[in-house]
């Protein structure tokens, strides 16, 4: 008797463990069931597609560019939606903060990953706080005086500002700006002490130095062509490694013997972190085949002057992070307080 209740109750504590694990397995289910709902049934409707800077600038083209490419494959309208203010963070938090259900993308550049090495406290992580869907373009700057200025070349300048240190200044798009960070990084490496002027985006910064109110500017390519090409503007060099097919005789700032001087600035897509994987993998997927478009990679160079690339999100993320300590040595040694 005492062997078969010892069994009895050997048999009630095995069914007991079976009953909780399929309880477990059924409460998993029901928890993974609307996730995988939502991957199955996305889109069903408009996503928002915000960036950081104002209407009419070069990531408001690449935005709308964006909303085009992939509201044709997604079958859904794709909104773009301008959030300006402190270099991208404001648009960046906004994503940051938003539901992770692939109904919100950000499209940011490289000022996301200067803001991860320059802002002391920001409200999110440029890298924790997002899912990284693909970077899409890469574009080098171009350092430019006005047609008439006594520097023909970039040695010139640089000349020039080693014999009158602090006299010489250069404006960019604003404080926190890769162009920002370019020139102070020309400064590091060459040994300059030119003094930054921020101004309120490229325009204003391209009428700024035809009006003689700031010698140098360090401004976006595709801008500057026109006006360089018109024989307005000099631009002294490209801040790439290379030359670039936009303004192929326009040397590299390498060429003009600083070592090992490469900025190209960069714009990709986000998600909040935490949108469900299915999602992730189809605004990836449909991403690629949208920069694998003619149409799409010719607007996107167009407007950007730059060289569309895709890549994983490991890359990404991989990209943002290196970035963040190449920005953080820069603003170290130029002494640049961090806000």
């Amino acid at each position: 008797m005492k062997q078969m209740a010892r069994s009895l109750n050997f048999l009630r504590g095995r069914l007991l463990a079976l009953c909780c694990c399929i309880a477990a397995a059924a409460l998993s289910l029901a928890c993974l069931a609307p996730s995988i709902a939502a991957a199955q049934t996305y889109p069903n409707r408009p996503i928002r597609l915000l960036h950081g800077f104002a209407a009419g600038g070069a990531a408001d083209t690449m935005a709308r560019i964006v909303s085009n490419g992939l509201s044709k494959r997604l079958g859904q309208p794709v909104l773009v939606e301008a959030k300006p203010g402190a270099g991208g963070n404001l648009a960046a938090d906004a994503v940051a903060k938003s539901a992770p259900d692939g109904y919100t993308i950000g499209l940011v550049t490289g000022a996301h990953a200067i803001s991860g090495a320059l802002y002391k406290q920001l409200a999110y992580s440029p890298t924790d706080s997002f899912d990284m869907l693909s970077t899409m373009v890469y574009y080098a700057l171009v350092i430019a005086v006005r047609a008439d200025h006594q520097a023909k070349t970039l040695s010139d300048l640089i000349a020039m500002a080693k014999a009158k240190p602090d006299d010489l200044s250069y404006g960019s798009v604003g404080f926190g700006s890769t162009h920002h960070l370019a020139g102070e990084l020309l400064n590091v490496t060459a040994g300059t002490r030119m003094v930054h002027v921020p101004y309120r985006g490229d325009s204003l910064t391209v009428t700024a130095l035809l009006a003689g109110d700031v010698p140098v500017i360090v401004g976006t390519t595709v801008l500057l062509t026109g006006q360089i090409d018109s024989g307005a503007i000099r631009g002294l060099a490209v801040t790439s490694h290379a030359r670039t097919k936009l303004l192929p005789n326009v040397p590299s700032v390498q060429e003009a013997g600083v070592k090992d001087f490469d900025v190209r600035t960069w714009a990709g897509l986000v998600a909040p972190k935490g949108t469900p994987s299915d999602i992730v993998k189809r605004l990836h997927a449909e991403i690629q085949s949208m920069l694998a478009d003619p149409a799409t990679k010719t607007a996107l160079e167009t407007a950007t002057g730059g060289e569309v690339r895709g890549s994983t999100p490991e890359e990404m993320r991989t990209l943002i992070t290196s970035e963040i300590d190449k920005w953080s040595k820069v603003i170290n040694d130029a002494g640049i307080p961090r806000i």
